[in-house]
């Protein structure tokens, strides 16, 4: 068994990563997983991705990045932000991809047997169909990592899809497996307010400190950890953290 910590978005907001990563350096029976959009947007893009970069390379704790929207482009995506990265950081995240060390999902199993899918935006019931209908995390995640193309790069794929349209599409059915991702949010944490449907709402918590919601669906729930850091980095966030888990893929 093993604690797994689980890190939102980071939009370039490299003092906020260094944070949370600098207490696990060298911590044993750890694994991280980042759900991608490391680059774009806060201050220092340059800086977070030589941060991850070293801990990619050390052996305590072990570390899993997935890819986010802001890095598709780099790596077969198409163009859509605005600043485009320099030249030397988008051949880093190229040779990631290249290298598998970018992956486009994870498998964990809770110590109390849940398991969840963790992805960057999370699988839409219409994906999973396309994928076979994978009655498990792991093998979900198995077979997103085969890089299912064009799956990866439309706008309702796991980089991409939005919480309503998420979370609104399993509620009409039955969900194998519990999911986690980042990309976006059903609350604004700046403001305090909800940003969905009120059938999605009743069915939500929010920690406005650490920054998660909670969205339960049938069969298993959803947990968003996506911290909305914007320009300038969160003044208050905290990583998800699972003890006793397994990891699956």
């Amino acid at each position: 068994m093993t604690t797994v910590v689980v890190i939102g978005d980071v939009g370039g907001c490299s003092a906020e990563l260094a944070r949370v990563l600098e207490p696990l350096v060298g911590v044993p029976d750890t694994v991280v997983i980042q759900v991608g959009d490391l680059v774009d947007r806060g201050p220092d893009t340059p800086g977070v991705l030589r941060m991850v970069g070293q801990r990619l390379v050390e052996g305590a704790p072990r570390r899993i990045q997935l890819l986010g929207n802001h890095e598709a482009p780099y790596v077969g995506g198409e163009p859509f932000w605005p600043q485009p990265l320099s030249e030397p950081d988008a051949r880093l995240l190229e040779t990631w991809w290249l290298t598998e060390r970018l992956r486009v999902a994870a498998a964990v199993r809770t110590g109390g047997g849940e398991d969840f899918l963790v992805t960057h935006a999370g699988l839409s019931p219409a994906v999973w169909r396309d994928l076979g209908e994978p009655v498990t995390a792991a093998t979900a995640a198995e077979l997103l990592n085969t890089r299912p193309e064009p799956l990866l790069w439309g706008y309702g794929g796991p980089l991409w899809v939005e919480p309503p349209e998420l979370y609104g599409g399993w509620l009409a059915g039955w969900m194998p497996f519990s999911q986690i991702h980042g990309h976006s949010a059903i609350v604004s944490y700046e403001h305090e307010s909800w940003m969905c449907e009120e059938r999605i709402r009743q069915r939500s918590t929010v920690d406005w400190v650490a920054r998660r919601t909670q969205t339960r669906v049938g069969g298993g729930r959803f947990i968003a950890v996506d911290p909305k850091h914007g320009r300038t980095g969160a003044v208050r966030w905290s990583p998800l953290v699972i003890e006793n888990a397994e990891l699956l893929v």
